[in-house]
């Protein structure tokens, strides 16, 4: 598929796009992708942080603990 195709079809369900919601053709849609950003549905592979990273980073902390 060209790229001008790609830009005028939904990335998420392939309808036609809507200006008001560019690139996306509905709100559900554009809402959809967001969530699957804020739930970390869209990742990077890489190889697992070692547990030295992890608490220089902060990642994988426990908040509950005070």
């Amino acid at each position: 598929m060209s790229r001008l195709a790609s830009r005028n079809h939904c990335p998420l369900c392939s309808a036609p796009t809507e200006p008001a919601f560019r690139p996306f053709c509905s709100r559900g849609c554009r809402d959809r992708d967001m969530l699957n950003w804020m739930g970390e549905g869209y990742r990077i592979p890489g190889p697992r942080a070692s547990s030295d990273e992890k608490s220089e980073t902060g990642l994988d902390r426990d908040d509950s603990r005070g």
